[in-house]
């Protein structure tokens, strides 16, 4: 048993454990239990939002902001490799053009789909085709809980994030640093957290583009997580890295290096433009995806002149702002309407789609809840293939919190039961029952019920249903409340993933000779 540091421990409340999904075996004081790992697979067609027509006057928009007016490149090596590849490089400027005929030359060789591979095998994940992956939280600067309150990231707070993405199953990889631990320096911070990711988990994990330096040793790390060759690593895709466009119109330094870095040796990029319409991108929807699609082909087709066949993603993350204030705003009708345009458009491309769970809501309240379930929802219409911050994001992202966590596993673990496919075998058609019970009774006492009562329907870890005389005798706990324990009693029960030895061996002598060499270069 692994213990953590948090004050005001409670124990379980009587009588208040139920199970976490349909299947799965009971552990822990908490009576959690979940679904074993698995690959999610959507059943439905994507919801298109415009016709075809109208999706075709977006990219030939947007491909007329790339031919007609450009995008600034700061990254000399970059240009430089465009130029080699035919991209319109003047010596006088760091704009750059691109012919219409040359992205969609490029694109095409982005894969359509492609495995990612974990340490633990039995974790890999598919991206693309009607698949969807799940990853937690990433990059936030603090964190929360209902104990302690909000605080800065740090590293204990970090390992404990880490843990509940890597015990529940429907947390499929680790998306980022869920929090940034502020307490280890910036230089060898990577070092720090991805050695902790690797060894506190053994699933895919996301390596920051944030320099060469950093590029590098994730990379490397990842190698040698899985015992891999060079040559190996860069046929079998083991860690991502998201590419953040610096909206409008900008690829800066540190994302066309991640991008020469980790396409060169064929590792996962997901390209993401953040445009937040009115702010950084038109006030229209429509013209913030011009810009967000003009923005994502540049980056998809220069993953593909680094390394033709490169993993790469179409990533989307437009969403409006708040008008009266500038403040961002998540789960919102417009976020909606982005998501499925943004999906329609990764289609049509045939490149994987990502997309988010967010939300604006400063506390677990019912705004997070219901921005929350907007956001999965447009995941599930636009044919989302990765869903980034699918656990834990509060206040816009700034905010990691423990208790929005256990309510985002719930959540999620809802939505995978509803994309599970209706069984139809005649004995789910259920006539026989239907018959041996007759008019005017009922079905609890019925043999097919009692065969299949403790797994028929998803039984959610955070929702309440007793009647209000029992709930209010037992104190009337919310849904915060209960989310703050169940937090508390899972990472009680936390156990380290098994890694080889040697492996083990290998990782410590890699990171403390990173370490000693100074890790990456810092600006202080």
């Amino acid at each position: 048993m692994t213990e953590f540091s948090t004050p005001n421990e409670t124990a379980p409340e009587p009588g208040r454990t139920r199970r976490g999904g349909r299947t799965g075996k009971r552990n822990g004081a908490s009576g959690f239990s979940q679904p074993a790992f698995q690959q999610i697979r959507s059943p439905f067609p994507c919801t298109p939002i415009v016709s075809d027509d109208e999706l075709e006057s977006i990219h030939l928009a947007s491909l007329r902001v790339l031919s007609e007016i450009g995008l600034e490149v700061l990254h000399d090596e970059a240009r430089a490799i465009m130029k080699e590849h035919g991209a319109d490089v003047r010596p006088d400027t760091h704009r750059v053009h691109f012919d219409a005929e040359l992205i969609t030359e490029l694109i095409a060789h982005c894969p359509s789909e492609y495995t990612l591979h974990a340490r633990n095998p039995a974790h890999n994940l598919h991206m693309g085709g009607s698949s969807m992956i799940f990853s937690q939280i990433g990059s936030a600067p603090n964190c929360s809980d209902t104990d302690r309150g909000r605080r800065p990231g740090n590293q204990a707070d970090f390992r404990n994030f880490i843990k509940l993405a890597q015990m529940h199953n429907i947390i499929h990889c680790i998306g980022g640093y869920p929090v940034e631990p502020i307490d280890v320096h910036p230089s060898v911070r990577h070092l720090e957290c991805l050695r902790d990711i690797v060894t506190l988990t053994d699933k895919v994990f996301h390596v920051y583009s944030l320099g060469k330096e950093r590029n590098q040793d994730g990379i490397e790390i990842a190698r040698i997580a899985r015992g891999l060759s060079r040559e190996q690593l860069q046929d079998q895709p083991s860690c991502m890295t998201v590419i953040n466009t610096n909206s409008p119109l900008k690829l800066d330094v540190p994302m066309m290096e991640g991008i020469i870095q980790m396409s060169s040796m064929g590792q996962a990029v997901i390209i993401t433009p953040f445009t937040l319409a009115g702010a950084m991108a038109p006030v229209t929807i429509a013209g913030a995806v011009v810009q967000q699609n003009a923005e994502a082909l540049a980056g998809l087709a220069f993953s593909q002149m680094v390394r033709k066949g490169a993993p790469a993603a179409y990533g989307g993350f437009t969403s409006n702002v708040d008008m009266r204030s500038g403040a961002p705003a998540f789960g919102t009708p417009e976020y909606m309407k982005a998501q499925l345009l943004g999906g329609q458009l990764a289609r049509r491309y045939d490149i994987p789609y990502r997309s988010s769970n967010a939300c604006a809501a400063n506390t677990v309240d019912a705004q997070a809840a219901y921005e929350s379930v907007f956001s999965l929802w447009g995941c599930v219409q636009s044919g989302t293939n990765f869903v980034k911050h699918a656990a834990g994001w509060l206040e816009g992202g700034l905010c990691c919190s423990y208790e929005k966590m256990m309510l985002d596993i719930d959540l999620l673990q809802m939505v995978a039961e509803f994309l599970t496919p209706l069984d139809l075998s005649p004995d789910a058609l259920a006539v026989d029952a239907i018959r041996d019970v007759g008019p005017g009774g009922h079905f609890f006492g019925s043999p097919h019920t009692q065969a299949r009562y403790k797994t028929a329907f998803y039984a959610p870890i955070i929702s309440d249903w007793r009647n209000y005389e029992s709930w209010a005798q037992a104190g009337a706990p919310t849904a915060i409340e209960h989310a703050n324990r169940l937090w508390k009693e899972r990472l009680a029960i936390y156990e380290e993933p098994p890694m080889d030895p040697a492996i083990r061996e290998e990782l410590g002598d890699f990171v403390a000779r990173r370490i000693r060499e100074g890790g990456a270069p810092t600006d202080f």
